[in-house]
């Protein structure tokens, strides 16, 4: 569903029909979550870049001087290692994406 920031998330969800005024984060809590988060939110760019069906996503609310940021830490539910880079995946998964995405270490190991 497209966030207020104009992104496509599946965490995302609204519903204004009839009346009805419900907007929510079903990553973050009701309480941490506001509208104007999701213009920070790394959860749609880590979405777009790894679709693995066994990365889990946590997310909370962190305060940096006067503006709010989302922290975003990954799991892999498959092989029950945290995630280092959720962007990439745990590189176990899907190792042919993680050599494609390296190009530094495979060069190294050419020669």
């Amino acid at each position: 569903m497209q966030t207020p920031a104009g992104r496509e998330c599946k965490y995302y969800y609204e519903d204004f029909h009839r009346g009805r005024a419900v907007q929510d984060c079903r990553l973050l809590s009701q309480e941490e979550w506001r509208p104007r988060l999701c213009g920070v939110c790394p959860v749609p760019d880590i979405l777009r870049a790894n679709r693995c069906p066994h990365m889990r996503l946590d997310a909370r609310r962190t305060r940096r001087w006067l503006r709010s940021r989302v922290e975003v830490t990954a799991y892999c539910e498959r092989y029950q290692v945290s995630v280092e880079n959720p962007y990439v995946g745990c590189g176990r998964c899907h190792p042919e994406a993680s050599v494609v995405l390296t190009p530094a270490e495979s060069k190294e190991r050419k020669g």
